[in-house]
């Protein structure tokens, strides 16, 4: 048998691919096969039909806690994003009492102090401006050496450089249990059973902003 992906003679994308994660949820949907399935089990006899019964069940409790740990992984990263917040919030204002510190900068913090809840919604973009504050602050104090040496602006930006690093294992986290909530509730019978009738659906992953890959592809040697 040939392979599907012939390596021999591959058909190749010169220019590449920028791909992105897709902003939809997908439904759980089982057709009329499944509820044959389940008739079929009873009319077999009431033992077979009573144990996909208790695997129902048990496959309900799984995606639950499942639900749980999905919302726990999401309350990590937002406790690391909240912390960051607070350092940037210090650091920038230690940075604006010695230079005239760039605006953009400082209109990202005013934004942040405004007392901004973060949530499903909006964790992407307060990310995306903690990065923006951090670049910002690590340019002016890179310009100016007299900052380098101020011990309480140095101990900020070692704690914002700690913060990101656990902000990243995190999201890895995170997006491992979404992963694995996306192809257990696609999984046949049992669960997927489960997750049609409680209407469950996917679950989208942590994305990075545009401005966030804008960066990255930034020239920085």
């Amino acid at each position: 048998m040939p392979n599907e992906l012939d390596e021999m003679n591959p058909v190749t994308n010169v220019a590449g691919r920028d791909v992105n994660v897709i902003e939809r949820q997908l439904p759980v949907q089982v057709g009329i096969g499944s509820l044959i399935f389940e008739i079929a089990l009873w009319v077999l006899g009431i033992f077979p039909g009573l144990i996909f019964l208790f695997m129902k069940i048990g496959a309900q409790n799984y995606l639950r806690q499942l639900q749980q740990k999905i919302q726990h992984d999401a309350s990590q990263i937002d406790n690391y994003l909240e912390q960051r917040v607070m350092i940037l919030q210090n650091a920038a204002g230690l940075v604006a009492k010695a230079i005239d510190l760039d605006k953009d900068v400082m209109k990202n913090v005013a934004a942040l102090r405004s007392g901004t809840k973060i949530n499903e919604n909006n964790r992407s973009e307060i990310a995306g401006k903690l990065e923006s504050i951090a670049n910002g602050l690590k340019i002016s104090v890179e310009q100016y050496p007299n900052l380098q040496a101020h011990a309480a602006i140095a101990d900020a930006m070692q704690q914002n450089n700690y913060l990101q690093k656990e902000i990243t294992a995190a999201r890895e986290v995170y997006n491992d249990t979404v992963m694995r909530w996306n192809q257990d509730i696609f999984a046949w019978p049992t669960k997927m059973i489960v997750a049609a009738k409680a209407g469950y659906t996917t679950r989208i992953p942590f994305t990075a902003s545009k401005e966030i890959k804008e960066q990255a592809r930034s020239t920085f040697f």
